[in-house]
């Protein structure tokens, strides 16, 4: 029996090495495979760090570029601020320059107009004579008239413009 045992340990052991170098083997191609993956992590490690590098430097772009826009903007808005109280204080000045043109339109309609004295009675039109005109009675009166009804139209365009922005 001696014979047999020994036949069998030795069976047994040639089976155990041959499990053992197909196991090895097994395992030496899933090492490469696993130095194989890790060149490739590698690669892709490195791609992923210029990949953040580059966003870290376009971030910072933005960042610039957000700062002078805002700083633009905000010049801007100090500029649009400083026009607007410009054009407000104008409005108040026309509005006030209108008012003034109301109160003395307002006074002219308020004089009573003269009666322009009547013209001498014509010579019967038999005569060759020349028709003079009548002289006004002031030559004032006729320049305060003119004036009038300019302050007049002017005071109503400008009403108009003040309306049509009001609205």
């Amino acid at each position: 029996m001696s014979l047999f045992v020994t036949l069998a340990a030795d069976i047994l052991v040639a089976v155990l090495l041959a499990a053992t170098i197909v196991t090895c083997l097994r395992l030496s191609r899933r090492i490469s495979q696993l130095k194989g993956d890790e060149a490739a992590l590698r690669q892709t490690i490195g791609d992923l760090m210029v990949a953040t590098g580059t966003a870290e430097r376009a971030i910072a772009g933005l960042r610039s570029a957000i700062d002078d826009g805002d700083r633009t903007l905000t010049t801007r808005i100090e500029v649009a601020t400083a026009r607007s109280a410009e054009l407000a204080a104008q409005v108040e000045a026309g509005e006030t320059v209108v008012l003034r043109i109301g109160a003395i339109v307002a006074q002219m309609r308020a004089v009573p107009a003269r009666a322009e004295p009547s013209p001498a009675p014509r010579p019967a039109p038999e005569s060759e004579i020349p028709a003079v005109r009548p002289e006004p009675a002031s030559p004032n009166g006729e320049r305060l008239g003119a004036a009038a009804a300019a302050a007049l139209a002017m005071s109503e365009r400008a009403l108009a413009r003040v309306r049509a922005r009001a609205a």
